[in-house]
C-alpha cells in the first residue's frame, strides 16, 4: 500500500486519481481548499483542507506520504482570455522545496498538450487556437513544468489531450518521443489510471508524455 497525496483532489483528473488509488488499495490525503465538504468516504481516504500555494498548509499533508499528485485546476472563464494566471506555478513554488527538504521524492504533475515543449505538437492553427483561449493558464503551466524539471525529484509530467468525462477503458496512449505527440482526445479516468500505474510501477521517471486515446 503507497500513501498518496492528491493536491486538488476534489475535482476533475484530481478525482478520478482518489477514487482509482482507493480502488487500488492505497492510501490517500485528498488535499484540497474544499476538501472539508467532501461526501465521498472510503475507510483509506483522509480529506485534508489546505491551500496549495501555503507552504504552511502542505507541509503536514506531507508528512510520511510516498508519492505526491498535483493535479490543480482553474474555473474556466471569459476572463481566462486576458487575466495572468499564477496559480500552478505558485503551488510548485510552495510544494518542491518541501519535497527537497524533507520528502517524498516522488512527484506526478498534470500540465496539458501546448505546456512546456510539447507546444510543438499543435499545427499552427491548433497553435492560434490554443494561445486565443488558454494561453494565460499554459503560460502558467509551462512555469510549473520548468520549475519541476530543474529539480532532482523522481517527477512526471502527464500532458493529457482533449478531456472527456468517459469512463476509465484503460486503453489508451503514452506518446514519450515528442515525434509521436499529437493531438486527441483521452478521459479523466484514464488520466488517473496512468497516475496512479505510474507510481506503482515507478515508472515514466523524468519524462513528460503526452496521454492520448
Amino acid at each position: 500500500m503507497t500513501r498518496i497525496l492528491v493536491i486538488g483532489a476534489t475535482k476533475g483528473i484530481g478525482f478520478e486519481v482518489v477514487k482509482y488509488a482507493l480502488e487500488r488499495g492505497h492510501e490517500v490525503r485528498a488535499f484540497a481548499r474544499g476538501a472539508g465538504e467532501m461526501t465521498y468516504e472510503h475507510e483509506r481516504l483522509l480529506p485534508w483542507a489546505g491551500d496549495a500555494t501555503s507552504a504552511e498548509d502542505l507541509a503536514p499533508a506531507l508528512e510520511g506520504v510516498d508519492a505526491v499528485v498535483s493535479a490543480l485546476g482553474i474555473k474556466e472563464s471569459l476572463s481566462m482570455l486576458w487575466k495572468p494566471v499564477s496559480l500552478f506555478s505558485r503551488a510548485t513554488e510552495a510544494l518542491l522545496p518541501l519535497m527537497r527538504e524533507a520528502g517524498p521524492k516522488r512527484l506526478l504533475i498534470v500540465t496539458g498538450i501546448g505546456a512546456g515543449r510539447s507546444i510543438s505538437a499543435l499545427s499552427t492553427l491548433e497553435r492560434m487556437g490554443h494561445s486565443f483561449l488558454l494561453g494565460e493558464p499554459y503560460k502558467d503551466k509551462t512555469r510549473q513544468e520548468e520549475m519541476v524539471t530543474a529539480t532532482d525529484l523522481d517527477w512526471t509530467i502527464a500532458r493529457p489531450v482533449i478531456l472527456t468525462k468517459r469512463p476509465m477503458t484503460g486503453r489508451y496512449k503514452v506518446l514519450s518521443r515528442p515525434e509521436d505527440w499529437r493531438m486527441g482526445l483521452i478521459s479523466r479516468a484514464d488520466v488517473a489510471h496512468f497516475l496512479v500505474h505510474a507510481i506503482e510501477d515507478g515508472s515514466h521517471i523524468r519524462e513528460d508524455p503526452v496521454l492520448a486515446r
